[in-house]
């Protein structure tokens, strides 16, 4: 058996087998190490992810001395958009009482609740009509047709069967987070190179091997983008389902100085729930972008 430094390029031996590593004087046995998952380029990847992320950030930042200016200087009534000074030190009032705190945690929990019964049952039902030309015949026409109903309106539906506790709540988030991951992923799922799957028959694979290493790994982007989109439809169904006579959670609190005229309490909420859905849209980009390093996009960049 020839090494890499015997086998010269054009000889006899031709290039094939030829190692270019051993030219450059690099150590083949060190280079068998993916770069992907060396430290130092696991490092400049994070450090990439939060120039990036920084960058994202400059938009809202904008706006946000634009609305103090205006407001500062008296070109808005401040009965109808106090300050964003205003607004801070509304919050930071909410926090020193600890409403804020107690607030934040029950409409996580009812929104995390949901988000995990409405995401799971959209996977599982992707997979299966993904994966099943008789699953697809089976849910797709109906998981269709359900989709096409505002969750808003099962609203008074959801007060019948299960009165005014935390199940409507919890239920409404689910519906919502349900279609978002099952398009996602019965379209991920058919979309997977058929050249692929036959490959891996050719050599060998069970159906459950070519399901789970093959399919959803390469499916995996597209269901990343379904959970990203149910994520934020999680927050805008909490909102209407803590309108269902609740005694917790930022709808709740929105609600109460709402009725005495609290503008800045009002515009902290709002701005709560646009912080929220922006740290739900970092986090699944950051986790896109570190457990999928291989997926690139057209502009040659990881998912964003």
């Amino acid at each position: 058996m020839q090494s890499a430094k015997s086998v010269q390029p054009g000889t006899s031996a031709g290039w094939e087998g030829y190692d270019h590593r051993a030219e450059l004087g690099v150590n083949p046995r060190r280079s068998l190490v993916p770069l992907s998952i060396r430290p130092e380029a696991t490092v400049g990847r994070l450090v990439s992810i939060g120039s990036s992320n920084a960058a994202r950030l400059l938009a809202p930042a904008i706006l946000l001395v634009v609305w103090q200016v205006t407001a500062g200087l008296g070109l808005i009534d401040k009965r109808i958009l106090d300050t964003p000074v205003a607004v801070v030190m509304a919050l930071w009032e909410l926090a020193r009482s600890g409403v804020l705190l107690e607030s934040l945690i029950a409409s996580a929990q009812r929104s995390a609740s949901g988000f995990i019964i409405g995401g799971a049952t959209g996977l599982t039902l992707g997979l299966i009509g993904g994966l099943s030309n008789l699953g697809e015949k089976a849910l797709d026409a109906l998981m269709q047709m359900l989709r096409m109903v505002p969750f808003l309106a099962l609203i008074p539906l959801f007060i019948v069967w299960f009165g005014v506790g935390e199940q409507p709540k919890i239920t409404l988030i689910a519906v919502a987070c349900t279609f978002p991951v099952y398009m996602n992923t019965f379209a991920g799922v058919r979309n997977v190179d058929a050249k692929v799957v036959e490959a891996a028959r050719v050599f060998g694979l069970s159906r459950l091997q070519i399901a789970t290493q093959i399919v959803l790994p390469l499916a995996m982007p597209t269901i990343l983008i379904g959970i990203r989109w149910a994520m934020g439809t999680s927050l805008l169904a909490l909102v209407a389902a803590e309108q269902i006579n609740a005694r917790s959670g930022i709808g709740y609190l929105a609600l109460n100085p709402r009725a005495a005229l609290r503008t800045d309490i009002v515009l902290a909420i709002i701005l709560l729930y646009a912080f929220l859905g922006l740290f739900v849209d970092f986090t699944i980009r950051t986790i896109q972008r570190v457990a999928l390093p291989w997926h690139r996009t057209i502009v040659g960049e990881p998912t964003r």
